[in-house]
């Protein structure tokens, strides 16, 4: 079952890259006491993902910030090296906070998984985009249809009035 608002968002560990190299973090690490944006994506790299989804948040990182926003997060099922990787080449390094389920562990346990394995991707992460209060879902936006439908940055900027 897809996690819904009012919902905490499970726990589990996510990996990012830190000049220092890897590091493990959690969901309280991440959400705790903040306002966070955090989009879900099938793959770093990936033309849509790369091309339609996430330069939204890059180009409207100042106005969701300004509306209170502590963090913008983007989460994939990729490892920490091709997400510290994507976040270097996207130019979102220090902007967005990039996040490896790299064994679907988060997306599994929110009910956001994808079967692409009949495209050769495996497991992977649902297109979606939600704001998190505290660690509880205020607004969840879930494709479910191809491409960046209601998932986007301007979707975000509406829901946070």
């Amino acid at each position: 079952m897809t996690i819904s608002i009012g919902q905490t968002l499970p726990e589990a560990a996510f990996k990012i890259m830190t000049e220092e190299g890897p590091k493990d973090t959690s969901v309280a690490d991440i959400f705790a006491g903040k306002k966070v944006v955090l989009f879900g994506l099938p793959g770093a790299f990936t033309p849509t993902c790369s091309n339609n989804h996430l330069p939204g948040y890059l180009e409207n990182f100042d106005a969701i910030i300004a509306r209170g926003v502590d963090t913008i997060a983007v989460v994939a099922t990729n490892d920490v090296h091709v997400m510290g990787a994507w976040a270097r080449f996207t130019g979102g390094e220090g902007k967005i906070l990039y996040l490896s389920d790299g064994n679907g562990d988060f997306v599994r346990a929110a009910g956001l998984e994808a079967d692409l394995t009949v495209a050769g991707m495996g497991h992977r992460s649902k297109r979606f985009s939600m704001i998190v209060d505290d660690a509880k879902v205020s607004a969840i936006n879930v494709e479910t249809e191809r491409g960046v439908n209601n998932s986007g940055a301007a979707t975000i900027l509406e829901q946070l009035g």
